[in-house]
């Protein structure tokens, strides 16, 4: 006895703002799920012109004011048994789509993660500092919660981990990753000095210090994750990493000066 697939139950939440660069590579990936639901920010380029363009998107848009509290709005808004969360710069591979219509509407299952592969100019690298998440989750059990700069999904139940990939692949322009990048790192400082040490993981506690995590972060993405291999590629992607390293070792620096 096959039982149905939980594809026609899924509902894709994306949340959105200014992603004209990137979000119709991932919508284009997308066009097998009845509803899509966008939570957008207020864009002011074409990205609403964009989604649109797609009859089953559904977009409500709320001010941003974190992460989590915009994945949570967007959840009040779906209605189906499973939700697929998704960043606007992933794109689902053929291998991962077809994954997941394989799997079973009556599993056990009521969380699965994804591990991820960076993109340059669209060009996968073999290894990146990006852990896998929790992407496909039964509605009902998941609540997001802040973690620093990123935010995260607790999902009571089961877990699983799919074997394909979502490619990230971020074309925004320099100027908006920087923006971005020193938001971001505003908000991790916060969190790092104010977490108590004993709290914090040994690569947070290395970052505290300031001064190793930029090397250790070119030398762990040049030759641990391997991307000397990947030419100019693993390059751009390595002095990505090491920038944003600096910028949160500016800003511990100048929040402690400053208190």
């Amino acid at each position: 006895m096959s039982f149905p697939s939980i594809a026609a139950k899924i509902t894709p939440l994306i949340l959105t703002f200014n992603e004209a660069p990137n979000i119709d590579r991932t919508l284009k990936k997308l066009i097998w799920a009845k509803q899509i639901v966008v939570i957008d920010s207020y864009s002011t380029d074409e990205t609403l012109e964009i989604l649109h363009s797609y009859p089953q998107i559904q977009v409500f848009q709320k001010q941003f004011d974190s992460f989590a509290n915009q994945c949570n709005y967007g959840l009040e808004k779906i209605t189906s048994e499973w939700v697929l969360s998704l960043d606007a710069d992933y794109v689902l591979t053929d291998e991962l789509i077809n994954e997941i219509k394989a799997l079973t509407a009556e599993t056990e299952i009521d969380v699965y993660s994804v591990r991820f592969k960076y993109c340059v100019f669209g060009k996968p690298l073999r290894g990146t500092l990006l852990p896998p998440r929790k992407v496909l989750y039964r509605r009902e059990k998941a609540i997001y919660k802040d973690d620093g700069h990123a935010h995260r999904v607790w999902v009571e139940g089961k877990s699983a981990m799919l074997s394909a990939y979502i490619h990230h692949d971020d074309r925004k322009p320099l100027n908006r990753w920087l923006w971005a990048q020193d938001r971001y790192m505003v908000i991790e400082a916060k969190k790092l000095l104010e977490t108590p040490i004993s709290e914090l993981s040994l690569s947070d506690r290395i970052r505290k210090q300031k001064v190793l995590a930029p090397f250790i972060i070119l030398v762990y993405c040049l030759i641990v994750k391997g991307c000397i291999l990947d030419g100019w590629h693993g390059w751009y992607y390595t002095f990505q990493r090491l920038l944003a390293e600096v910028l949160l070792s500016i800003h511990l620096i100048e929040n402690e000066k400053l208190r």
